[in-house]
This record gives C-alpha cells, structure tokens and sequence, in this order.
C-alpha cells in the first residue's frame, strides 16, 4: 500500500513539543516495517530513510492550517506518489484533498486523522467551542470546516473512545452522516521512552518530585495547575518539576498567544517549583522525566490523548489526573480526583506510600502496552483497507 500522509507542524522550531510530528515520526517506520510505502508531506521530514519526503511550507498560524491549503500542491503530490491512501493530519484540509484527488481521477482512500478536536462536551451534552481556536470569532467557522473535513473523508481516525463518542455527537449535531467511517486507532507510544515500572523507595529527608510536563497554554487549564501547585508543595513532602517544552517561540505564536510565556513565569515564581527545558533533546527529556515520582495530568477540558500523559506512563510513572475527557478514560480510577484537596492527598500518597506507588506503576507501565508503534501501525492499515 502507498500511503501519503500530509502532515502540518505548528512548532517547527522545537519539534520534540510537537505530538503530530512525533506521531508521524514513529509511525512512518512502523508502516514501512509493515510493507507500506509511506511518503510524508510537511514542513520537516518524519520517519526514516525508507520514507519518502517532499517539504511544505510551515502554515505560520493555526488558522491558516485550517484555511490555506494548496490544491495545485496537492495535485501535485499525488500525481507524483500515486497514494493509495491519503491521511490528513489536518483534517480540516480534506475538502481540498479530495478536490486534488478529483482532479487528478484518485480513487485513493482518504483518511482524516482528528488530530485535535475544535470543540468538547460539558458534562450536560452542551458542545463548547474550544477558546484556542475562537480568536476573533474563528471558532464556528473551524467548527465547521471540521465537519466539512469529517464529510469529505472515506474514514475518520480518532484516538479514544471519548473521542469517537465526542466526534459522533458533533457531527450528528451538523447533520454529517459518518455510517461506518469511523474508526478508533490511538497514537504510537515512544518507545525511547519506555523503561520497567519505577521501583525506586522515597529517600529519607528528600521530597520526591512530581512532573507536569505539558503544553503551558491557558487553554491546557495551566491556570488551575498553578493553583493546584501552590497546594502540592505547601506541606514540603512534594516538590514539582515543570518542563517547558517550547523555549522561545516564533512572534506569528506568541502573538496569538502568549500564555505560555505567562505561566510559565508564574510557576517558577513559586517555592518548590522547578521551571526546566529539555532543550529539544528527547534524552534529556527522558533523563527529566526519570528523576521523578509521579506525573501530573493537564486540567484542559477538551483532552482526547495526552502524549505526555503516555510518556510518564510508559516510564512506569503514575498519573494523577482531573476527571476529564480521555483522561478520565484512560487513568486509574483510583488516581482521578475532583478537589485540589484530593489531588494533593494523592499526590502526597504517591511520594510516601511504596507499596501504593509500586502497584500504580505497574498499572501506568501497563497500560501503554498496545500503543508500541507496531500495534498501532497495524491498526493503520487496517483502518485505510
């Protein structure tokens, strides 16, 4: 099978931050170990040797990625690959590719990866916009070039059940028909970043550290994680460490948003807060990520995957995590919380109770299992056959 898969970058300076590039780069090699011939299009190459290439621009906003696609590029492009199955990373641009695929009389499959979800659903089944893509007004018109990418497709890839059931409700609610194109096939795990569950017993008199190493954007809820880390370490018997996974961003971002910037600058104001950046390097990263306890989940509503939940997991690190979205899906039970002054019980739990934080690590280690990369490949093809 040829596949082409089209992939955007919104963070093309610090691609270790961005989870579509990641995701490709894992998966591309995983396909072609699979008998695909996968030829990537974007703004930086993914995958191996094995993998074709042909660079993009970089869309400098996320709106001109929801909005700018060049259907002579994309014509392009499959004259050139002859794919027999296109993915759309962005699958907001399928409308475009199957225009370019009419043109050019494809009778590929065209998949759309919902990659990122423009809207979720409140506890009454009320659809809310997500405010990072709603400046000036933007959200219902990504909303609905959403759903116009959900019509366009012959299948529809999501990563959970939270988010096929979200993406179901949308849909149905704009009156697009998916019959049987959906499909859930979750994200690769990285295996770089796999180890045996975390065995390690608390040190006397040291404080052992929980990690929150997610995107700091307010629309994350990085604003009720710092509420909740002043909690966290007020007692001394935790301390955090923050990634901060961009570094200095592009202007064309910072100007749509710099909550990133904001929040971080607010936690490592705080005592016992740790502010560090892996630099890009995906070993240091691991490094970071191996001197801790726990890991932290992200309070951002519209949540369905979380890459960097994955990687503390497959680190045999547990999880703690707000009842929200996929993560309330995916996380322990037992590690879900509603109150601050839960999440702060089970956080001090975790730093001080071996025998508690010895079985939760098994469990986080374990449930990434089917998320290696060949698994997920698999789940691929089967779902563009």
């Amino acid at each position: 099978m040829r596949v082409l898969y089209l992939l955007n970058i919104s963070n093309p300076d610090r691609l270790s931050s961005d989870s579509g590039w990641i995701f490709a780069d894992l998966l591309a090699p995983a396909l072609a170990d699979a008998g695909a011939e996968v030829t990537v299009a974007a703004p930086a190459a993914a995958g191996d040797a094995r993998c074709g290439f042909h660079q993009t621009k970089v869309p400098g906003t996320k709106y001109r990625a929801r909005f700018s696609a060049d259907i002579d590029e994309l014509v392009d492009l499959i004259r050139e690959t002859r794919p027999d199955a296109v993915v759309a990373n962005q699958i907001e641009e399928a409308p475009a590719v199957r225009t370019a695929l009419l043109e050019v009389g494809s009778d590929a499959v065209l998949a759309g990866y919902c990659h990122y979800l423009p809207f979720s659903f409140n506890g009454g089944g009320q659809l809310l916009l997500d405010p990072a893509l709603n400046d000036a007004g933007l959200g219902r018109p990504v909303l609905l070039a959403f759903a116009a990418g959900l019509a366009a497709c012959d299948r529809v890839m999501v990563h959970s059940a939270t988010a096929a059931s979200w993406t179901s409700a949308a849909a149905a609610r704009m009156t697009v028909d998916l019959g049987d194109k959906l499909r859930v096939v979750p994200a690769p795990r990285d295996e770089r970043l796999v180890r045996g569950p975390a065995t390690a017993r608390c040190r006397e008199g040291v404080a052992p550290i929980g990690v929150y190493n997610h995107r700091l954007y307010a629309h994350y809820g990085t604003e009720q994680f710092v509420n909740l880390a002043r909690d966290l370490v007020a007692s001394g018997t935790v301390r955090l460490r923050v990634m901060d996974l961009f570094g200095k961003r592009r202007s064309e971002r910072t100007g749509l948003d710099d909550s990133p910037e904001k929040m971080r600058d607010q936690l490592a104001a705080l005592p016992h807060v740790q502010v560090v950046s892996d630099r890009g390097d995906r070993v240091r990263y691991k490094n970071l990520l191996a001197g801790t306890r726990f890991g932290i989940a992200p309070f951002r509503p519209g949540c369905p995957w979380s890459m960097s939940v994955i990687d503390c997991q497959g680190m045999g690190l547990p999880v703690i995590s707000p009842q929200l979205g996929w993560l309330a899906e995916h996380i322990d039970p037992e590690l879900c919380f509603t109150t601050p002054a839960e999440a702060v019980a089970l956080a001090e739990r975790l730093a001080t109770d071996d025998e508690f934080h010895a079985l939760h690590a098994k469990r986080a280690h374990a449930s990434t299992a089917d998320f290696a990369p060949a698994l997920v490949a698999a789940r691929y093809l089967e779902a563009l056959s």
